[in-house]
């Protein structure tokens, strides 16, 4: 007797017209740990979890598991900003996000004052703009701080 293995999904299954066909969900489930793989890379996961301080740890896990979430499900389109964005348009971009864009948006988050009312979209929307963002940003800071009065302001002479 032959007993299919339940365990083993990739087994190639014959259906009752006498096809054969290859089950896609390990192969999926490969994909989908492979993406989950270098998102952990690119923002250095391990590094920020181990020395990350009290607070920042889980604020960064959040932020990992939407990438994640963002990358790994696929639907035809993703709201950003109110507005309809291609799904694999969403993707690539999440898939160039580093731990700097990740700190960028933390520190975005931890200045506003303003009530969050859906925090998901919000840290999607940052997500997605970080990188077409965060130089402006900076150079914006420097520029205030330097020439805008933001020394003065600070009380350095």
């Amino acid at each position: 007797m032959s007993y299919p293995n339940p365990i083993n999904q990739s087994v190639e299954n014959v259906d009752s017209a006498g096809t054969q066909g290859k089950s896609d969900t390990i192969d999926m489930m490969d994909e989908t740990g492979a993406y989950m793989a270098l998102i952990r890379k690119n923002l250095e996961y391990e590094h920020h979890i181990k020395y990350g301080q009290y607070g920042e740890k889980e604020m960064y896990e959040e932020i990992y598991e939407t990438v994640c979430d963002v990358v790994c499900v696929k639907r035809r389109t993703i709201r950003i900003n109110g507005e309809d964005y291609p799904y694999e348009l969403v993707k690539s971009r999440f898939l160039k996000l580093n731990s700097g864009h990740v700190e960028y948006v933390m520190g975005c988050m931890k200045e506003t004052t303003t009530k969050i009312t859906n925090i998901r979209a919000y840290l999607i929307t940052a997500l997605y703009n970080a990188p077409s963002t965060m130089s402006h940003y900076y150079q914006q800071e420097v520029q205030h701080d330097m020439y805008g009065g933001g020394w003065a302001e600070k009380g350095i002479t």
